[in-house]
């Protein structure tokens, strides 16, 4: 008898340890899931877009109809943005305690019926109450749904869907820039009409609470590894991958273990942004967004009334606006193929810096060729900044924190939009549009230098610090 070359009592080959819940979100292909959760996402921006965007239409046309002042027309925007700061704040604070989706399906629910009914006032102080209020809703959603969809984005392509998810804004504001255009003009009571339209997404919010998943990491970090396996699971099918038979107890205990919050009272967690870890990254982070917003909103806001003062109609005005809004688009592609290629930091920078440059040449224009342009050119770097931005800001917190990093990022910011449209009527009366301009393109010079105190995640992990 011949004996065997292979020990009788030889161990079975190890298996390989099976991956955790969030090596699998990551391994997993762009799939239709991704796509609903990404289109779901972006129709909520779109419409958050929509309303921002309308209500410069809608003070110009106040201006003509009710007679309102300067001031007045700055006030009825800073009150918004005095909402959309605190919405921010507390919207980031809810979705770490209560989840993306709800807080996601409630913001769209609170500035939907708000914004509706603005259709109905007579008087601006009616008005500045119902604007605050949209602010609430507007100012939650937009890092609440950066949040949401970063957290069900593959790693490899996870700043591409940012930026494409922002730029759904584009397709708001051009949606915004035809409904003034068309609308408003039509009738005096063309800024009503297009009130009631900003009231789509409070039945949108009902799409979203009941269409839509939860976020499977802010699950797991909940403890509630159980529903973020029947998630994933259901996202594996859709890409044609074979799912665990009975998954891995230890790596779900694991990733629960991992995704524990790191503090979990609203004033701790505000408290961690502060701490060693994430302190150099939260300075930079508030001031790149407080920058931003305020050159962004100073600008875009007061551009169809700065072109009515320049000697334009109306009619005119707001055809200007709708032909510069439209490079939008064109700027958002360019840095969704950048920001995976060149990186978040630099993207973003190149961005801001070519911001500053169109602002100047924007504010000095004097020709309809030369005004169209360089608006083109502002609409084209601004908007791509802003995708490459929200791409990078939920990535530089772990998931505990990020919806509060995010949230407060997006609130600080907004503190510049409250100020910018006060400040630019005093800018305009003192230099006019030159001097304005200007002063936008040293705010973006400076948050282009401070994007270098951010990490650059971009491939990682996000729970990986």
């Amino acid at each position: 008898m011949t004996a065997s070359s292979e020990p009788l009592n030889s161990a079975p080959e190890p298996r390989p340890p099976a991956p955790s819940p969030a090596e699998r979100l990551d391994r997993l292909p762009f799939t239709r899931k991704h796509g609903r959760v990404l289109t779901g996402s972006g129709i909520g921006w779109a419409l958050d877009a929509m309303d921002v965007g309308l209500i410069s239409f809608i003070i110009a046309a106040l201006v003509e109809h009710w007679g309102i002042t300067k001031g007045e027309s700055g006030l009825i925007v800073s009150v918004g943005f005095a909402g959309m700061a605190i919405g921010a704040s507390l919207g980031g604070l809810l979705a770490d305690r209560i989840g993306r989706r709800q807080v996601f399906a409630l913001t769209l629910l609170i500035y939907g019926v708000a914004t509706g009914a603005s259709a109905l006032v007579g008087g601006v102080g009616l008005l500045l109450l119902l604007r605050f209020i949209v602010g609430l809703g507007l100012g939650a959603e937009l890092p609440v749904a950066s949040t949401y969809v970063s957290e069900f984005a593959p790693a490899r392509i996870r700043g591409r869907l940012i930026v494409i998810l922002e730029a759904f804004w584009a397709v708001g504001w051009t949606a915004s820039a035809v409904i003034g255009y068309f609308l408003v003009p039509a009738s005096p009571d063309g800024w009503r009409w297009a009130f009631v339209l900003g009231a789509i997404p409070a039945a949108y919010a009902l799409i979203v609470r009941w269409g839509l998943p939860e976020s499977p990491r802010w699950l797991i970090g909940r403890g509630r590894a159980d529903e973020a396996e029947r998630i994933i699971a259901d996202f594996e099918r859709s890409a044609g991958i074979q799912a665990p038979v009975e998954p891995s107890r230890a790596a779900a205990a694991s990733a629960v273990a991992a995704a524990a919050p790191l503090a979990r009272s609203s004033g701790a967690r505000v408290a961690s942004l502060w701490s060693r870890e994430f302190r150099v990254r939260t300075a930079s982070a508030w001031l790149i967004w407080f920058c931003v917003n305020f050159a962004y909103y100073g600008a875009f806001i007061w551009i169809p009334s700065i072109l009515v003062d320049a000697g334009f109609s109306l009619v005119r005005s707001f055809g200007f606006t709708l032909i510069i809004t439209l490079a939008q688009l064109p700027g958002y592609a360019v840095a969704a193929w950048l920001i995976e290629k060149w990186g978040r930091r630099s993207t973003l920078s190149v961005f801001l810096l070519g911001s500053a440059g169109s602002a100047v040449l924007f504010g000095t224009a004097q020709s309809e060729a030369a005004i169209i342009a360089s608006g083109m050119a502002l609409s084209f770097f601004n908007l791509g900044a802003w995708g490459a931005l929200y791409a990078v800001t939920p990535e530089i917190y772990p998931t505990s924190l990020r919806a509060t990093g995010a949230g407060w990022a997006a609130g600080v910011g907004r503190i510049a939009s409250i100020i910018a449209p006060l400040l630019v009527p005093l800018i305009l009366a003192a230099g006019g549009a030159a001097l304005a301009f200007t002063l936008f393109a040293v705010f973006f010079v400076v948050a282009a230098a401070a994007t270098w105190g951010l990490v650059d995640r971009g491939g990682t992990p996000l729970d990986d610090r």
